[in-house]
Parts: structure tokens; sequence; C-alpha cells
């Protein structure tokens, strides 16, 4: 069996649709687990819905077997906000990739 990526580089619906192919489940078996509907999933999925909050994320990533990290979108959230509390590290990276 080929060995799962720590982390994802696809956007957040096809990473959950390629999770759940290789765990085997269907949008209710992930529905049962994480007590999430199965149309909701369904909508995340297909990208009808935003990203789901950082809980919603972590639901999902134990459900699946991963780490929320493993999501592009949890790690680019995580990063905004420790940014947003240091304006200058902003201004400094604004100024060395905005040329």
């Amino acid at each position: 069996m080929a060995r799962k990526r720590r982390f994802s580089d696809d956007a957040f619906g096809p990473t959950i649709e390629r999770l759940m192919a290789e765990a085997g489940l269907t949008y209710r078996s992930l529905a049962e687990k994480t007590r999430l509907s199965a149309g909701y999933l369904n909508h995340l999925v297909h990208g009808n819905r935003p990203v789901p909050s950082d809980d919603v994320i972590k639901t999902l990533a134990r459900a699946l077997g991963v780490e929320a990290e493993h999501f592009r979108e949890y790690r680019l959230r995580v990063i905004t906000d420790r940014l947003e509390r240091m304006p200058d590290l902003i201004d400094k990276l604004y100024r060395r990739y905005s040329a």
C-alpha cells in the first residue's frame, strides 16, 4: 500500500475526495464518523461551501487518518494568524516579494 504524503498540495475538496477514496469511505460513512451530514460533506468536496472552521478540519482529519496540517488551507490559516501578530514581519515580507 502506498504511503500517504504528509501534506497535500491540492485544494480542500479534492484532498477530502482523495482521502475518502484511499480509505474506501462514502459520504455516508464519513458522515457517521464525523457527525457531519453527508450533504454538507458533498458540498465541501465540490466547492459549494467555503473551507470550514479549524474544528471541522480537525474532525475530518481524524476521521480520514491524517493530521489537520495535511490540508493546505489549514496551514495557510495558521500562518496568517501568526503573521497578523507580527506586523514588522509582514512589512519585511511584502517588501521582499512585492517586486
